[in-house]
């Protein structure tokens, strides 16, 4: 059996920074009187999560860090992203990265692989992000780990584990679980819960960077679809 958690954010798909400003507008459509005619700051989204973005936000603009404000500002932030991928003529901007429709077919198929997510959004905002370009029929969203699940995304491993543990009814040891992205967060999430990691520079990080970081394989795209495969289930 493997386990295989994908990123999606420079790793599957690139918004154009959808996510980015739709978290900004989110917060200031939630907390309009907090955050009054000030401008929202920059957000580094590379490997973090929806959470510690939101608790830097809730410092910027000193709001109470509550479960029922974070909530509040997540659901302020999908509704602007369903507007911002998806314009009014029905366009998806942003684009599926390649290679991955075809990687995702095929692991699809392989009977002794589950594939799950494990990213810094939030389950409504991946499940708005896979629902917008045709993703979501390669994922089991109950077996993932996501943003809104703990604020330190080395902890996200050990949660997209338990709950593919508990899907699949099988126990998977990390020598079984391999974690996909496109950052050095995505790698070190990987080894902090004892997973193989496989980088993908088709994001914000060249593969040099990549490298320094010593991810167990490294790929310039998802494109060399039996090559990935073979080193992924081997």
């Amino acid at each position: 059996m493997r386990l295989l958690l994908f990123d999606i954010d420079g790793t599957l798909v690139d918004t154009g920074g959808i996510g980015r400003s739709s978290l900004q507008e989110g917060m200031r459509l939630a907390f309009p009187e907090a955050v009054g005619e000030q401008e929202v700051p920059p957000l580094e989204l590379a490997g973090a999560t929806d959470l510690g973005l939101t608790r830097f936000l809730f410092e910027t603009f000193d709001v109470e860090q509550t479960i029922e404000n974070e909530t509040a500002v997540w659901d302020a932030y999908v509704g602007v992203l369903r507007d911002e991928i998806i314009a009014k003529d029905g366009t998806v901007r942003g684009r599926v990265l390649d290679g991955v429709n075809a990687l995702l077919d095929r692991l699809t198929q392989l009977p002794d692989v589950a594939v799950g997510l494990l990213t810094g959004n939030t389950l409504e905002g991946a499940q708005t992000k896979m629902d917008a370009y045709g993703l979501s029929q390669y994922f089991c969203f109950e077996s993932g780990a996501y943003g809104s699940d703990h604020w330190d995304r080395n902890e996200l491993g050990f949660v997209a584990i338990t709950r593919a543990s508990e899907k699949r009814g099988h126990c998977f040891s990390p020598d079984q679980v391999t974690v996909i992205g496109d950052t050095p967060k995505d790698i070190a999430c990987g080894k902090a819960c004892g997973a193989r990691t496989l980088a993908v520079a088709t994001g914000c990080f060249e593969r040099g960077a990549l490298a320094g970081h010593e991810p167990n394989q490294l790929v310039g795209d998802l494109a060399a679809t039996e090559e990935i495969v073979s080193w992924l289930i081997r």
